[in-house]
């Protein structure tokens, strides 16, 4: 969503002054999502660690663009702007690997990586094709994660006399021309499938009853399609309801008091950020030390703060043992019920991905009543 297609220019931040005099000090280059690392943790991170490391981070405005970097560093090895870590959504997890710009990880040399819960740790073993394998190799680091989520106007639903709850209610009369949805085959076909009791990683569509005729209702209840351009529509009032990643929205209540969050009790689709190695890289010990960092329960309620992304390891951790404002945050640490229906969108084959398109674009093309 607009998390992996944000509309900004590229910006380096040194978290940790490149001081003349400490050449001596060890560095660890990362390339990362813009907003991603909250300064608080890279400071904390550079007063934990001893001799005190430098960390120089490069943030680009999309996901798209780390991936692009990717491919270029192994194209041209040992290229001066080359990063020793990168994050990387899921979504690009199985073409970096068929692609082989990434290496393995090692999960043993990570003190805290037991406290990854089972199904992230799932989610990095993959094959050499990218594909999940409980045998596989670990290819990337879970850092933090997110979901899609229904936002919606408080003041316009107060009307309404009702709130949404579940994907369901996107469809009902009095929300006709008043949403908006992401401009992406995966999730408004996947969560046309939720509401039809199905698996966001179905991927014999024309095996499932109705899903055309529920799909062809939903395109008349929509205003606009967009993964990047949904909050202003929101914002302003021309919409009612938007669906989109947790990444953009979360932020967005910070200064919209009439906008409401809530994750479809029925489940949703889930996205993780990664971090990963270039192939072409050299490994570097402050590598090891910032991943075992980031998966310490004592940072990951900071990091999930911070960050407005959740970080693994709340899921695992007692309610006791986190602060208040991510207890109490439903979009954060959604109910373990709700958490358990939702699903992470996993790598299709051709023939799936072939299926996927063509229903979108016959789609598309209902003319509106």
């Amino acid at each position: 969503m607009k998390r992996r297609s944000l509309l900004l220019g590229a910006a380096t931040l040194t978290l940790s002054q490149l001081a003349a005099g400490c050449d001596s000090k060890p560095i660890l280059k990362i390339r990362s999502l813009k907003n991603s690392i909250p300064a608080q943790l890279v400071s904390k991170f550079s007063r934990d660690v001893q001799p005190s490391p430098l960390l120089q981070v490069t943030q680009e405005p999309q996901l798209k663009e780390l991936f692009a970097l990717l491919q270029e560093w192994k194209q041209v090895p040992k290229s001066k702007n080359q990063a020793d870590l990168v994050m990387l959504g899921d979504y690009w997890l199985t073409l970096a690997i068929r692609q082989k710009l990434i290496q393995p990880i090692d999960p043993a040399k990570f003190a805290n990586w037991a406290q990854l819960p089972e199904r992230w740790q799932k989610l990095v073993r993959r094959n050499d094709d990218g594909q999940l394998d409980p045998k596989g190799k670990i290819w990337g680091a879970p850092y933090r994660w997110g979901s899609t989520v229904i936002a919606y106007r408080t003041d316009k639903f107060k009307s309404l006399g009702w709130t949404p709850t579940d994907w369901s209610d996107l469809w009902r009369s009095e929300l006709r021309d008043r949403i908006s949805l992401p401009d992406s085959a995966r999730e408004v076909i996947g969560l046309t499938l939720k509401k039809l009791g199905k698996s966001y990683n179905t991927q014999q569509l024309d095996k499932v009853p109705n899903l055309k005729k529920e799909l062809a209702n939903l395109h008349q209840q929509v205003k606009l399609y967009s993964s990047d351009a949904y909050l202003q529509p929101l914002t302003l009032g021309d919409t009612w309801l938007a669906v989109g990643s947790s990444g953009d929205l979360l932020p967005l209540l910070q200064t919209e008091k009439d906008i409401a969050l809530v994750i479809p009790v029925s489940g949703t689709a889930l996205w993780t950020d990664l971090w990963v190695e270039p192939a072409s890289g050299n490994r570097v010990s402050l590598v090891e030390k910032w991943i075992d960092f980031c998966l310490q329960p004592r940072i990951a309620p900071q990091l999930s703060l911070l960050a407005k992304a959740s970080s693994p390891i709340i899921v695992g951790m007692k309610p006791e043992d986190l602060p208040e404002a991510v207890r109490t945050n439903s979009v954060l640490l959604p109910d373990a019920k709700i958490l358990a229906a939702s699903e992470f969108l996993l790598p299709f084959g051709d023939a799936g991905i072939s299926l996927y398109r063509s229903l979108w674009q016959e789609i598309r093309q209902v003319v509106k009543g």
